[in-house]
């Protein structure tokens, strides 16, 4: 697995496409949610990339303090369905929370996480904070990870 971070204004066109069909792809079409994709928020994020060979497999994005929220955080967390049980999404975790805490010197990170995945997320060392609430037709709940929380991985 190859990995890039990059800004909005650093992905290429191919990229941007890439990473916008993977997210409706997986998003909107596989979890059939029709939602705001493009949130406007894309331009303040640090987008981590996958890829195995030259296909992008894994995505997140990585937002500092003050854009989604009080704390940083870490969105859109993808794994392509035809490479998933593979580990990326461990490998796609670990990677944005290295990024995050070591280049982004962030202590407090949040996610909202589909309900389903709570323990996944658990086992980052995020915690849940929140009651489970709908977003865009699925339960959500948002967790929490304090720099050098325990990974159980």
């Amino acid at each position: 697995m190859d990995w890039l971070i990059k800004t909005f204004d650093d992905l290429s066109t191919n990229e941007l496409y890439e990473v916008l069909k993977l997210r409706v792809d997986v998003f909107v079409v596989e979890q059939d949610c029709p939602y705001h994709e493009l949130d406007g928020k894309d331009q303040a994020a640090y987008h981590l990339l996958g890829y195995e060979g030259d296909k992008l497999v894994a995505y997140s994005r990585v937002f500092p303090a003050g854009v989604v929220g009080d704390h940083a955080s870490i969105g859109r967390v993808i794994v392509h369905q035809g490479a998933r049980k593979k580990g990326y999404g461990q490998l796609l975790m670990k990677e944005a929370i290295s990024f995050a805490e070591k280049r982004l010197n962030i202590d407090t990170i949040l996610i909202h996480a589909q309900c389903y995945l709570e323990q996944f997320y658990e086992s980052f060392g995020f915690n849940k904070v929140s009651d489970p609430y709908d977003l865009d037709g699925i339960l959500h709940i948002d967790m929490i990870r304090l720099k050098g929380e325990e990974d159980v991985n």
